[in-house]
């Protein structure tokens, strides 16, 4: 049974070495994280493990809602992986949070999206009068989603590239697991971009280079789980098929999701301004923002 699941190395470790073949991958760990980097670099590849060819970077790490600090192996591995992903030379970065506020799983993006520091709009003798004249071209916006707006979020982003014309777009969004292992402790990178919704099976228009025109790196934390996997890993067998028709639309979240994604965005957020700005010190930017 094909579980429900945003993230790569989950895909990837299904249904036998069959699957592998076109991807590749490499490990690394420190003390508080393990850091493994998929390519996968045929389509054949793509179309079996249900992701698109490219770099997934994906941080495995403690839980967000069992540790506070900010300024340790977590926050340099994220903030590492978010700097190889982006691409070289000057112009401006276009942020993007996506998902509900008011819906505390899916609020992720927007709370993100709230502590990036925002540089497009300050003159450069504002910024030279500040000691601050290498920042980078930073805007950010939260686009809010299709009930509240009325507006797809990728019509909102294409409209607002295609006037920007930034050089790259960081989007950051809530993801699914398949595995409560990795249920508030994940953090994936990719330069594929994202879908909206795709992880609660309400797929939108998806973000990446060929709908927008630049470079597109998606940010994101499984916040819920598959019902479906919840009954596998209780009862230590897979649910046949009318326990699992019964309860594939629903989707579970940690009892602590409040201060989990609280401290996830938090650390997203530091992670996205030290990677755009790496001549500020991290401390400072958490000071500015």
């Amino acid at each position: 049974m094909r579980y429900r699941s945003d993230l790569a190395i989950e895909n990837t470790c299904v249904e036998g070495e069959e699957r592998l073949k076109g991807v590749t991958k490499h490990c690394r760990s420190t003390d508080k994280t393990v850091t493994t980097e998929i390519i996968i670099e045929h389509e054949d590849a793509a179309r079996l493990v249900g992701q698109p060819c490219g770099r997934y970077i994906t941080v495995e790490l403690s839980e967000f809602s069992n540790d506070a600090e900010l300024f340790d192996e977590r926050f340099e591995e994220i903030t590492s992986a978010l700097r190889s992903l982006l691409p070289d030379g000057e112009g401006t970065v276009l942020a993007v949070g996506l998902g509900n506020e008011s819906i505390t799983p899916d609020a992720l993006g927007p709370l993100c999206i709230d502590s990036v520091f925002s540089t497009r709009h300050l003159t450069e003798e504002l910024l030279k009068q500040a000691g601050l004249e290498k920042l980078q071209s930073v805007c950010a916006l939260a686009t809010g989603v299709l009930g509240q707006t009325g507006m797809e979020t990728g019509e909102i982003i294409k409209s607002v590239a295609s006037f920007l014309k930034p050089k790259a777009v960081i989007a950051v969004d809530a993801l699914a697991c398949a595995s409560l292992d990795r249920l508030g402790r994940t953090v994936q990178l990719t330069d594929t971009g994202i879908t909206p919704g795709s992880g609660v099976g309400n797929s939108r228009t998806g973000l990446t280079s060929e709908t927008l025109g630049v470079p597109v790196i998606a940010v994101g934390v499984p916040t819920v789980v598959d019902a479906v996997t919840i009954a596998r890993e209780v009862s230590g067998s897979e649910p046949d098929r009318d326990e699992a028709n019964e309860i594939s639309a629903m989707m579970v979240t940690p009892r602590d999701i409040d201060l989990l994604i609280h401290r996830a965005a938090r650390l997203l957020a530091l992670s996205i301004n030290s990677a755009l700005q790496p001549s500020v010190d991290p401390e400072l930017l958490l000071s500015l923002v």
